[in-house]
């Protein structure tokens, strides 16, 4: 008895502290939103980074503190928390189209490298659901076939054994598709540790020291993928294939 009291006491506060917790966050959404509306920037990015630092994470409350800081010409910031707001909410249009004006205010100019070929394709169905989702589809088909095999086991119809064993073994088969993908999914978000550089100006390196040739400059606000870490050392990767060191304090990783 003494038991369940404590049970029923502890996921009662718990209950309560949640509902708290948001009714606060909610608060000092309204506030900033306010606050931005007013002209308020620097205001309104208090109040939403202090519902980023209670632990509430959202793709509105991003969207709404890269367009505070993109008022206010912080380039690097504003890119910073639309790519966060994109992370969660990858199709919308107005986190896309904001990101690209906020781009649009960056010194280097940088084309992506287009991939073509299989490479593309099969990059373009793994990144169609995520991890867990193509995970999940591929238990659903996994159930199917024991369903077909136990209906093909059971069964003394010649034609339902027939047809049970084929849907079986179709089955099966795209369960173990569908498991490669997610596998696939796995090893492309592993590999994907994107940054953004927040030093107005930084030399990147051939080396991971500060006795090596610079080989370019990079500017605040560019996007740049994190490739291997030693001690201080970022070694990067930009979208047209350049490669080389950075000082890890001169980036933010998403």
């Amino acid at each position: 008895m003494k038991g369940l009291m404590k049970l029923y006491l502890f996921l009662s506060l718990f209950f309560v502290a949640g509902v708290l917790a948001y009714s606060q966050n909610d608060s000092l959404f309204k506030q900033g939103n306010k606050l931005y509306n007013d002209g308020e920037y620097q205001a309104a990015i208090t109040k939403y980074q202090k519902i980023l630092e209670n632990g509430k994470h959202s793709a509105e409350v991003y969207f709404n503190l890269a367009n505070a800081h993109y008022k206010l010409n912080h380039i690097a910031p504003s890119i910073y928390y639309y790519e966060k707001a994109l992370q969660l909410k990858p199709n919308d249009n107005d986190i896309n189209n904001n990101v690209g004006f906020a781009r649009n205010m960056t010194i280097d100019a940088i084309e992506k490298v287009p991939e073509v070929g299989f490479s593309r394709f099969m990059k373009s169905i793994v990144n169609t659901f995520s991890y867990n989702t193509w995970g999940m589809i591929s238990i659903g088909f996994m159930i199917l076939f024991v369903l077909f095999f136990l209906t093909y086991y059971f069964t003394y119809s010649t034609g339902k054994k027939r047809i049970s064993f084929v849907l079986s073994l179709c089955s099966f088969g795209v369960s173990l598709t569908m498991l490669f993908f997610a596998f696939s999914k796995s090893g492309l978000d592993a590999k994907d540790q994107p940054a953004i550089v927040f030093a107005q100006e930084t030399q990147v390196k051939s080396e991971p020291n500060l006795r090596s040739n610079e080989v370019f400059l990079l500017h605040e606000g560019t996007k740049v993928q994190i490739l291997d870490t030693v001690n201080n050392w970022k070694r990067i990767k930009l979208a047209d294939g350049k490669t080389g060191w950075i000082i890890a304090g001169d980036l933010k990783a998403l």
